[in-house]
């Protein structure tokens, strides 16, 4: 897919701190339109951090954050949200107490128009039927995969331009991650950027677009996601060789 000439979004210079460790070191990164972007790494680098960052949720300690062409770095999460950047926080993070549709609702809190509300839940039903199954059932009753569906679903129900997923694979049967992978395709060919925070190099690499590799707070390489799966440093550090 060909990028766009500017960038969705644009990082620049990206410092968090947590007291005196600094756990991202002034990265550079931008996402374009219509593209799958991974940032991976080992555990530890850095990953689930920058996508806090990004989302409002930890403050950052230096750098810009520009979405659309407008600074999103100072704004609260609820108000980054509204922009259009919407996150599947690692762990789910499903409400287990409510029902799948009453967690799906949830997603949509921030849009008025029950019409295209309906329609997006159709779409989600549509793309995780199990969902759909289990619709008046608790929330917490649902196996892993499951709740992993419902937290993308719930994300897809508040309309984003900007999708940030945070170890979609964490915990999960490899034919689960196979099928949670292949929805994510299928999502970002009906036209939704993706930026995704992943342990899993190899199956995050082979649908990225591009891929920026995070080793202990700082970007060391950055190029398409084919060419990084083939990278023989990748290889050795990341896939067994």
């Amino acid at each position: 897919m060909t990028a766009a000439a500017t960038p969705l979004l644009q990082v620049n210079g990206l410092k968090v701190s947590y007291g005196h460790i600094e756990a991202v070191k002034g990265i550079d990164f931008e996402l374009h339109e219509g593209q799958i972007t991974t940032l991976v790494g080992a555990n530890g680098a850095g990953k689930s951090t920058t996508l806090l960052a990004l989302s409002g949720l930890t403050k950052k300690a230096a750098g810009s954050v520009r979405f659309a062409g407008e600074d999103i770095g100072a704004l609260a999460p609820h108000k980054i949200v509204s922009r259009g950047v919407v996150q599947v926080a690692e762990g789910r993070a499903t409400l287990t107490t409510l029902t799948v549709r009453e967690n799906l609702e949830l997603g949509a809190y921030t849009r008025k128009d029950r019409g295209s509300r309906a329609r997006d839940l159709d779409y989600v039903y549509s793309l995780f039927p199990r969902l759909k199954e289990r619709a008046d059932g608790l929330a917490g009753n649902l196996s892993g995969g499951e709740q992993q569906m419902l937290a993308i679903g719930r994300a897809l129900m508040a309309k984003p331009r900007l999708l940030l997923l945070d170890e979609p694979s964490m915990g999960l049967a490899p034919i689960i991650v196979q099928d949670i992978f292949r929805t994510l395709r299928e999502i970002n060919k009906a036209g939704l950027t993706i930026f995704l925070v992943e342990q899993n190099v190899r199956q995050a690499l082979k649908i990225a677009d591009r891929g920026y590799v995070l080793e202990t707070g700082k970007i060391v390489m950055a190029d398409s996601g084919r060419a990084l799966l083939g990278n023989p440093k990748v290889q050795d550090a990341y896939l067994g060789g």
